[in-house]
């Protein structure tokens, strides 16, 4: 393989990586609280994006990260972990099956104007992931002399994983909305730990396969949770009937 071949594979699989992280939060973010605001901040967090790449180009690599993964991942955790409660909460109140896709609670989705959480969540995954995406490129194709081969594998990634993502959007539209908003809290925290912690110093020993043991510890902690409360609930109906 020549150097331009290797510049294309290494670019596109390391920023599909990044790719599959922006696609979960934003599919995730769009199914649970509906796709208008959610699409409003993919946007603008790509318009953002551009405007700092077109600006800063190759002098991307100095952004500190750090700090931006911190916040980024401190926002991600807070919501994720609101979601993870009350998914928890309402899987134990009623079961996989759950309230369905189309039905609203009162604590919700605003019923008019634009959702601010499905905006900023959006909006941040896709500035953050773009980031990365961004050093990637610019990192292995500026080492390389190759910076044209890698901005294609790197929006060759981003479309191609976007790609899929709209592809397995209805199947993810069918999963019970009680289940769903469970299913996407687990992975805001996941990704929110994994990215406050970096943004703190911490080198996580596998990178970003170590999402998945945080994605491990946070169901396995959710399941484990559904039970207790599952048992509480019949404890306390049994008390209730005698």
């Amino acid at each position: 393989m020549n150097g331009i071949g290797i510049v294309l594979l290494t670019t596109f699989l390391a920023s599909s990586v990044e790719a599959i992280e922006m696609v979960t939060i934003v599919i995730g973010v769009g199914v649970t609280r509906g796709w208008r605001s959610a699409v409003l901040g993919t946007v603008a967090g790509f318009a953002v994006l551009a405007a700092i790449v077109a600006f800063l180009g190759a002098a991307l690599a100095a952004i500190p990260i750090g700090p931006l993964r911190l916040l980024v991942g401190a926002l991600l955790l807070l919501f994720g972990l609101q979601w993870y409660r009350k998914g928890i909460v309402r899987v134990a109140t009623r079961g996989l099956a759950g309230m369905q896709v189309g039905a609203v609670e009162d604590d919700e989705v605003p019923s008019a104007g634009i959702d601010w959480t499905s905006f900023l969540l959006a909006f941040k995954g896709v500035l953050l992931e773009g980031l990365e995406v961004a050093l990637i490129v610019v990192s292995f194709g500026a080492t390389a002399g190759q910076l044209g081969p890698a901005i294609v594998a790197g929006a060759a990634a981003i479309v191609v994983v976007g790609a899929i993502g709209l592809a397995i959007n209805p199947l993810v539209a069918r999963i019970p909305r009680s289940l769903l908003q469970l299913i996407v809290g687990t992975l805001l925290a996941s990704f929110g730990t994994f990215w406050a912690l970096e943004g703190l110093g911490v080198n996580w020993p596998q990178g970003d396969l170590d999402i998945a043991l945080l994605l491990t510890f946070y169901g396995a902690s959710a399941a484990a949770s559904i039970a207790v409360e599952q048992r509480a609930r019949r404890n306390g109906l049994r008390v209730a009937l005698s």
